[in-house]
């Protein structure tokens, strides 16, 4: 189980808007994520990478990027997360697109892509990508397989670093927004 956590105090609502997602009485919404985040990011992102399904984040790379994550908040605790990270003029990358087991199937990872597009599209690029194992997931929402050889910023100063380089057995996917 991961370390969930139970928020204090109101937290405040981004300057991209507050995400809310009605379910009847429970409040949960998908909003941008504060330092006092950082820790459960992090704890999550790592719990599911245990499973290989995402590379592994440290905290000071979560601090670094923390201005890229969005947060899925449900009755106070975080429950999932997903990060825009701008790479060149007019692309962007989805990352670490985490949801608690407890969680998946409801349509939580899908509200977590599309928040990362329209903050996208709000800075005025108009492709987004990722690499994944979960092809059937993304193509789900618009994105197609692409070759790696498009996205050479991403190749060379991300990808090089990573232990599965180069047998890396993700997919790279594209959408135009």
């Amino acid at each position: 189980m991961y370390c969930l956590r139970l928020v204090r105090e109101p937290l405040p609502v981004s300057c991209y808007g507050d995400y809310s997602l009605s379910n009847k009485n429970i409040i949960h919404k998908i909003r941008k994520s504060v330092v006092s985040d950082a820790v459960y990011i992090q704890e999550l992102i790592n719990g599911i990478a245990k499973t290989g399904q995402v590379l592994p984040r440290s905290l000071n790379n979560i601090y670094e990027n923390l201005r890229d994550f969005f947060v899925y908040e449900k009755e106070g605790r975080i429950y999932g997360c997903s990060a825009l990270h701008i790479t060149w003029e007019n692309l962007a990358e989805i990352r670490s697109l985490v949801v608690h087991d407890s969680c998946r199937g409801r349509g939580i990872g899908r509200e977590l892509v599309d928040v990362c597009c329209k903050e996208a599209k709000e800075f005025g690029i108009n492709k987004v990508f990722l690499l994944t194992e979960k092809t059937v997931f993304f193509g789900k929402f618009g994105f197609e397989p692409v070759d790696k050889s498009l996205l050479p910023h991403k190749i060379w100063s991300d990808c090089v670093q990573c232990i599965h380089f180069p047998n890396c057995q993700e997919t790279a996917m594209m959408k135009n927004i």
